[in-house]
């Protein structure tokens, strides 16, 4: 008899193990089988665990054969033997496998395993076996397609697009600005109807307005191939004592010392970084919203070199790292409104970017989207937050 379990009961199942009659665990993202039909071998033993750290997803999706695994694999149990299998579908033969004999006492409790694989057009199921020395194993599954196929069927993926734009132009304590409102309802619009995503415009929030929005994205159940869109648009603010930037909000005081009518970056940037959505691209149109980077913000004023962002990887890689990605309209210093209607520079040239629709493959990658948005004075700058993986990307799929 098999049963289909949660992760969260794992420590029912290992309750239950002198009881239980099994040898073989199959993982998955976030469930996992056990065949309860041989009591022996799990009676006094413990189960491994795999640990996938790239790729995330169970299913991914590439352009070239050539593609790069990273698990880890623990076991209070020693470790014997772990084998890496290539099959065409979980039940076909193999296409290809190594096998890895822990080297140190070390490894033989907890493993760490990086392999650069070569794979064939079409499908492909990765298969991990980890066995320790009783003789009991668990296996866990990753899907990569190859080739151009597996391209065009990114965007079917079992998966959600959602952003949310915060844009203010009227303001309690603060000159009030023309563009920020008009500028998040066009970008809104554009994700919506060409793109395909859920979006919330909140407009002229006060901080405990989009505190609260962006709890009910954090508190949101998201898919492993779930993006995640959030924009700001309106004022912005630099505080030198303190060496950390703010987003002013609608009823932030023009002379707080003490900043507590803000909203800060380093708390803008924990909060973002703790939404439980692999996928996060964080978009400010605001003055000194550069400072969002700490390396920024503790520069000098007339400091004017920073880290430009990397390539963007093939969109389906993308779909594979953790991603927390920011761009904003400028760094340590001021960004103009635009003129009345006209919307401001940035986003005219990111509505841009969203207009081209992404060229041929109608997939906008952020390295696209920077080759619109680098002209401008002053320049955008963009970099990574938080748990960004190496490698990762956002993209903007046309539906």
């Amino acid at each position: 008899m098999k049963t289909r379990l949660n992760l969260t009961l794992w420590v029912l199942v290992l309750l239950v193990i002198s009881s239980a009659k099994s040898q073989n665990v199959s993982t998955r993202t976030n469930e996992f089988e056990v065949d309860f039909s041989d009591p022996k071998k799990l009676a006094n033993s413990v189960i491994p665990v795999i640990n996938w750290i790239t790729p995330t997803a169970e299913s991914n999706y590439v352009g070239e054969a050539k593609y790069k695994i990273k698990i880890e694999v623990e076991s209070a149990k020693p470790l014997k033997n772990i084998q890496i299998i290539i099959k065409e579908t979980p039940e076909s033969a193999s296409r290809g496998m190594l096998n890895i004999e822990p080297a140190t006492e070390s490894e033989r409790h907890k493993a760490v395993i990086e392999k650069n694989l070569t794979l064939m057009d079409g499908e492909n199921v990765l298969e991990i076996i980890a066995e320790n020395e009783d003789g009991v194993k668990t296996v866990s599954y990753r899907s990569v397609r190859v080739g151009t196929t597996g391209l065009t069927d990114a965007s079917k993926l079992d998966r959600t697009d959602y952003a949310v734009l915060f844009t203010t132009n009227d303001y309690e304590h603060w000159p009030d600005l023309v563009n920020p409102v008009n500028d998040g309802r066009m970008i809104a619009e554009e994700l919506k109807k060409n793109y395909g995503y859920k979006v919330e415009v909140l407009e002229g929030g006060t901080q405990s307005d989009i505190l609260k929005k962006l709890r009910e994205y954090a508190e949101k159940k998201y898919k492993p191939l779930d993006q995640l869109f959030i924009f700001f648009a309106g004022h912005g603010q630099f505080d030198q004592t303190f060496g950390e930037g703010f987003v002013v909000t609608k009823e932030s005081q023009a002379n707080d010392v003490a900043k507590t009518t803000y909203l800060s970056h380093n708390r803008l940037r924990s909060i973002v970084n703790n939404i439980p959505c692999e996928h996060i691209f964080l978009a400010m149109d605001v003055c000194f919203g550069g400072t969002f980077d700490q390396a920024i913000a503790h520069r000098g004023l007339d400091d004017e070199a920073y880290k430009e962002a990397s390539q963007a990887e093939m969109v389906t890689r993308k779909l594979t790292y953790k991603t927390r990605r920011y761009l904003t309209s400028g760094g340590k210093e001021y960004v103009p409104d635009g003129r009345p209607g006209m919307n401001s520079p940035f986003a005219r040239k990111f509505l841009e970017a969203l207009r081209s629709r992404g060229g041929k493959d109608m997939l906008l990658s952020l390295g696209e989207i920077n080759t619109y948005v680098e002209a401008l004075k002053p320049q955008p700058r963009a970099g990574e937050f938080g748990d960004n993986a190496p490698g990762s990307d956002f993209v903007f799929v046309i539906k």
